[in-house]
């Protein structure tokens, strides 16, 4: 599958998207030729007005429509020359994609031409949203956080506590507290999920490393099932599935999430051991599958008749640390962060039965067959010339946090439905994949701390966990 992302970013280059190409007018041929000749393509830095500029030797255009991350930049300009500008202030620093393209009289469309530029600059988030770095503080080495459908937020902290914020305030009485933890290294509390019918079952599922030594000899990640009881649990603890036990301090993964199947997927590292990631042996460097009692496997798992005990939970494998991924609303479309070793971090779409190549391969390296590569992956270090490689103007370390925001019905501007955000945690940045532009990456905020995972709210609004308190992105 050709999915990683100098394919997406070519797609995004060549015109592809929405809008479409050429054509769809009510008669003739699309114009053909236009260039869009400023600002030139990885240009970087860029401050202030910027100006735009395209140019064509089709007699026949008739207007040009220029876009900044596939959002109109005015109206169409409807005679030469062909130009206008965008002020870089009002976007976040980083990474965009201008572009422009050309309408004949008939209503035929040229191809998009388009340049990848990165702006420069302190704005952190695009103009008319707005950014609440304290919207509730005092955590503790926040881990990942889930939201009930009355609008209560649940949040893991690492050393054990799970943590509920109601009503925007984060209540002093934790929702939990696991006495059996280790924390050390990337162990700890790690994952919530809340089940689909919640709101009349009050089940809440975690994924913690504990030090209980039964059933497994040694320290292991574990997935339980609280009840709540009100603002706190019930005080009861069922273990649904104990992992092998845990021989180093890193790569345990941890992200639980119900997918439009109803069914509990969980990401589980490697335990920094990568030979574990393509055994199929073992449910380690997986995504597992169970069915929502979490403990049961469905029958339809891709390897449940030919493995036996956990393994027959794999559904995906060949991961390296799938420490968040997400579903998108209405389509179950899945996409995984996989934390990168040396130099790439990558986000894969989610496939049943899938190899996603760790240790083999690495972002768009070393991808061969049988392997699936990723949909997009950027590097540890700025490519020669900047912005040429895969990843573009993206550099970051730990990609962690996931949310689709859907394709309808939130409080963003329209152009952001379908969009795909994601976070890297060591550079405090959020980007946005744009699912309607071949999965085009741009810079959309950057943080005062270090995010660990992402949500989009019920009302519309992203939530950025940061390690010491939730950040809120709202609009307008």
């Amino acid at each position: 599958m050709k999915t990683w992302l100098g394919l997406a970013l070519a797609v995004a280059l060549s015109g592809a998207g929405c809008g479409g190409g050429g054509g769809g007018g009510s008669g003739g041929t699309a114009p053909v030729g236009l260039t869009l000749s400023a600002p030139p393509n990885l240009s970087s830095g860029l401050t202030g007005p910027v100006a735009l500029a395209a140019t064509s030797s089709d007699m026949t255009v008739a207007a040009v429509q220029f876009q900044i991350d596939g959002q109109n930049i005015g109206a169409e300009i409807t005679s030469a020359p062909f130009q206008t500008s965008v002020d870089a202030s009002a976007h976040t620093a980083g990474q965009h994609v201008l572009r422009a393209r050309a309408r004949d009289a008939n209503g035929n469309f040229s191809a998009w031409s388009s340049v990848l530029v990165s702006f420069g600059g302190s704005g952190s988030v695009p103009q008319g949203f707005r950014k609440d770095d304290s919207w509730v503080g005092g955590l503790t080495d926040a881990t990942a956080f889930a939201q009930a459908p009355d609008g209560r937020i649940f949040v893991c902290e690492q050393g054990g506590k799970l943590r509920v914020v109601k009503n925007g305030a984060l209540l002093a009485t934790p929702f939990h507290t696991f006495a059996d933890i280790d924390s050390s290294g990337e162990r700890g509390l790690l994952g919530v999920a809340l089940h689909p019918n919640f709101a009349n079952n009050g089940w809440v599922y975690v994924y913690h490393t504990t030090t209980d030594p039964t059933p497994v000899n040694g320290t292991h990640n574990r997935i339980s099932r609280l009840v709540a009881s009100g603002d706190v649990s019930n005080g009861g603890e069922d273990v649904l599935v104990d992992l092998p036990a845990l021989s180093g301090g890193f790569h345990n993964g941890g992200a639980l999430h119900f997918g439009p199947d109803g069914k509990l997927y969980v990401g589980v590292g490697n335990n920094g051991i990568s030979a574990l990631s393509p055994d199929l042996s073992s449910p380690l460097g997986k995504l597992l599958r169970f069915n929502d009692d979490g403990v049961t496997v469905p029958s339809d798992n891709p390897f449940v008749a030919t493995q036996t005990g956990l393994a027959r939970a794999i559904w995906a494998y060949g991961l390296r640390n799938p420490f968040t991924f997400a579903f998108q609303p209405g389509t179950g479309r899945m996409h995984i962060n996989d934390v990168g070793e040396d130099t790439w971090e990558e986000i894969d779409v989610g496939s049943a039965g899938a190899n996603y190549g760790w240790p083999s391969s690495e972002g768009p390296d070393h991808v061969s067959g049988g392997i699936t590569g990723p949909l997009f992956a950027y590097k540890h270090s700025a490519a020669t010339p900047p912005g040429s490689g895969p990843g573009g103007f993206f550099v970051g370390e730990v990609v962690a946090g996931g949310a689709f925001y859907p394709s309808s019905g939130g409080s963003f501007p329209a152009a952001y439905g379908s969009s795909y955000f994601f976070a890297d945690y060591v550079y405090g940045w959020v980007g946005r994949l744009d699912g309607t532009n071949g999965w085009a990456a741009y810079a959309f905020a950057q943080l005062s701390g270090n995010p660990v995972d992402l949500l989009v709210g019920n009302d519309g609004a992203l939530y950025v966990l940061q390690r010491t308190g939730i950040a809120r992105i709202s609009y307008p």
